[in-house]
C-alpha cells in the first residue's frame, strides 16, 4: 500500500509540473493536426478551381452544358472509390500513410488533367484526382480527431474544413491568375499546378507521427504512449486516454505492447477488424450505433443537398446572371466569395469548444435557409425583370456571401468534426468512409444536375428547392443531435442511443437538452 501511494503521489507531483509546463492547447497536437488537414487542401483546390477553369474549358473543347455538369460533379463519384479504400487502407497501413497515398494520385491526376488533349483524356484525369480526394477527405478528419485532447477536438477537427476553404480560395486565385493566357494554356496551368500541394502533403506525411489509435490497434502500445504523451495537455490525461483507447480496443489493461510492428494484437473483439464491422454497422447495429449511422448520414447528405457545391462551383454562373459578364470580374468576384468562406471557417474553429457542436449547427442551417431563400427571391425578380435593378442585384450578391458565411460558421466543419469523433473506435474508418460515400454522392448529385436544375425550374426556383432543404435538414439536426463538445472519443458513444430528444431542466438553472433515459 505504501508502494502504492508512493507511486501515486509521483504520478501527481510528476502531473503538476507538466501541467505547468504544458500549455491549455498542446502545441504538439495543434502542429500535427495541422499537418494532417493540408490533406483537404487536394479537395479544396479543385473545387476552386475547376469553377473558373470550366469556362476556358467549354471554349477550348466547345462542349455542351451537360457536359460541363458531369466533368465538374464527376470527381465527387470518382472520390468514392478512394473514400471506400481509404477505410480499408487506413486500417491496413495506417493513417498517416493513406494521406501520402492521397497525395500521390492527385499528383498524377493533375498531370493528367493538365496535359489533357480532349475530353476523354481530361475526364480519365479526373478520375485519378478523385481517388486522392476521396483518401483525402476521409484520412484528414479521422486522424485529426484521433491525435487530438478532448478539449481541443473541436477546434483541431474543424481544421481539414479550413484548408478546404483555404484550397478553394487558392484555386481561385488560381483562376484569376491564369485568365490573361491563351485559352488553351490557362485551364491547363490552373490544373496542373494542383501538383503543388500533393508534392508538399508527400513531404509532410514524413514528419507525421502515427496515429495513437491505430498504433494500440496494431499492440504497439509503448510508441502510442510516446505519441500520447506529446498530444496530451497533461500526463493525467495521457494515461486516461490510453487506458480508454485500450478498453475500446478490447485489449488487457496489463499489455504494455512493443515497438515492433509484426506484434500479435492481443485485441479480443479482432473480428470486428474485419467483416463483422459491416454486420455490427448495417445488420445488428446496437440502438446507440444505429443513432450514431443516422447521424452521420444524415449530416453529410444536408451538407451537400442544401447547395453549397452549386454556389461555390458555378459562382461564375450566378455572377453572370446579375450582370457580371466580363471573365475577369466574375473571377475576381469568385475570389471575395472564397475569402468570405475562409474568413468565417477560421471563426468556426474558435467557436467549436466554446460554444458547443449543437448551437452552432442550429444557427448555421437556420442562416443558410434564410440566405438561400431571400437569393431565389433575388434572382427570380432579376431574371423577371426587363430593364436593370439594382437593389435585387446588391441583395443576390449580399446572400452569396451570407449563405457560404453561414455554411462555414458550422455545417461546413461540423461534418468533419463531428462525423469523426460519434462512431466507436472499432466502427470508426468504416463508419467515417460510409458517411464520406453519402456525401460526395449528394455533391456529385447536385453539381451534376444544376444547370439542368436551373433550366428547368430557373435559377431562383433551384435556390427555393435548396432553402426547403437546408429547413428539413434543421428539423434533423434539432432531433437527432446531441451534444459531444468536451467528451472523450471513448465516452462520446454513450450520448447516443434514445430518440426523440426532450428538455430537462436542470434545477432551474439552465434548460439543455438530453436523452430519454
Amino acid at each position: 500500500m505504501a508502494d502504492r501511494k508512493d507511486e501515486t503521489s509521483s504520478i501527481s507531483s510528476h502531473s503538476d509540473r507538466r501541467s505547468m509546463i504544458n500549455p491549455k492547447r498542446n502545441n504538439y497536437a495543434f502542429v500535427c493536426a495541422t499537418m494532417a488537414s493540408m490533406a483537404s487542401v487536394l479537395l479544396g483546390y479543385d473545387i476552386g478551381v475547376m469553377s473558373g477553369a470550366v469556362i476556358f474549358i467549354q471554349k477550348d473543347f466547345g462542349i455542351s452544358d451537360v457536359k460541363v455538369e458531369i466533368l465538374v460533379g464527376i470527381i465527387s463519384l470518382y472520390s468514392i472509390i478512394g473514400a471506400v479504400a481509404a477505410g480499408r487502407t487506413s486500417d491496413w497501413i495506417g493513417r498517416r500513410y493513406t494521406m501520402g497515398l492521397a497525395a500521390v494520385f492527385f499528383f498524377f491526376g493533375a498531370v493528367l488533367m493538365g496535359l489533357a488533349t480532349n475530353y476523354s483524356f481530361l475526364m480519365f484525369g479526373r478520375f485519378f484526382a478523385g481517388v486522392g480526394i476521396g483518401f483525402a477527405g476521409l484520412i484528414s478528419s479521422v486522424y485529426t480527431a484521433e491525435i487530438s485532447p478532448a478539449a481541443s477536438r473541436g477546434c483541431f477537427t474543424s481544421f481539414p474544413e479550413v484548408f478546404i476553404n483555404l484550397g478553394i480560395l487558392l484555386g481561385y486565385v488560381s483562376n484569376f491568375a491564369f485568365s490573361k493566357l491563351p485559352t488553351h494554356l490557362s485551364w491547363r496551368f490552373m490544373l496542373g499546378i494542383g501538383i503543388i500541394p500533393s508534392v508538399i502533403l508527400v513531404l509532410i506525411v514524413l514528419t507525421m507521427p502515427e496515429s495513437p489509435r491505430w498504433l494500440i490497434m496494431k499492440g504497439r502500445i509503448a510508441e502510442a504512449k510516446r505519441v500520447l504523451d506529446k498530444t496530451s495537455v497533461s500526463i493525467e490525461e495521457s494515461q486516461q486516454r490510453l487506458a480508454d483507447i485500450k478498453l475500446a480496443a478490447g485489449i488487457p489493461t496489463s499489455f504494455c505492447g512493443t515497438d515492433n510492428v509484426n506484434t500479435t494484437i492481443p485485441i479480443t473483439n479482432r473480428g470486428s477488424q474485419g467483416e463483422n464491422v459491416w454486420k455490427e454497422l448495417f445488420l445488428h447495429p446496437t440502438p446507440s450505433v444505429r443513432h450514431i449511422l443516422i447521424a452521420a448520414i444524415g449530416l453529410h447528405f444536408f451538407q451537400q443537398a442544401s447547395g453549397n457545391d452549386g454556389v461555390v462551383l458555378y459562382s461564375p454562373r450566378i455572377f453572370e446572371k446579375v450582370g457580371i459578364t466580363s471573365s475577369d470580374n466574375k473571377l475576381l468576384a469568385t475570389v471575395a466569395v472564397g475569402i468570405v468562406k475562409t474568413a468565417f471557417i477560421l471563426v468556426a474553429t474558435f467557436l467549436l469548444d466554446r460554444v458547443g457542436r449543437r448551437p452552432l449547427i442550429l444557427i448555421s442551417v437556420a442562416g443558410q435557409t434564410v440566405s438561400l431563400a431571400i437569393l431565389g427571391f433575388s434572382l427570380t425578380i432579376i431574371n423577371n425583370s426587363h430593364v436593370k435593378v439594382t437593389w435585387p442585384i446588391v441583395l443576390c450578391m449580399a446572400m452569396i456571401l451570407s449563405d457560404v458565411a453561414f455554411f462555414s460558421i458550422g455545417l461546413g466543419p461540423m461534418a468533419l468534426v463531428y462525423t469523426s469523433e460519434i462512431f466507436p473506435l472499432r466502427l470508426r474508418a468504416l463508419g467515417v468512409s460510409v458517411a464520406i460515400i453519402v456525401n460526395r454522392v449528394t455533391s456529385g448529385v447536385v453539381t451534376m444536375t444544376f444547370l439542368s436544375l436551373y433550366h428547368a425550374l430557373t435559377i431562383g426556383g433551384a435556390f427555393f428547392l435548396y432553402a426547403g432543404i437546408a429547413a428539413v435538414g434543421w428539423l434533423f439536426f434539432y432531433v437527432v443531435f446531441p451534444e459531444t463538445r468536451g467528451r472523450n472519443l471513448e465516452d462520446v458513444e454513450g450520448l447516443f442511443g434514445n430518440l426523440p430528444w426532450r428538455l430537462k431542466k436542470n434545477k432551474g438553472r439552465s434548460t439543455e437538452v438530453e436523452l430519454e433515459g
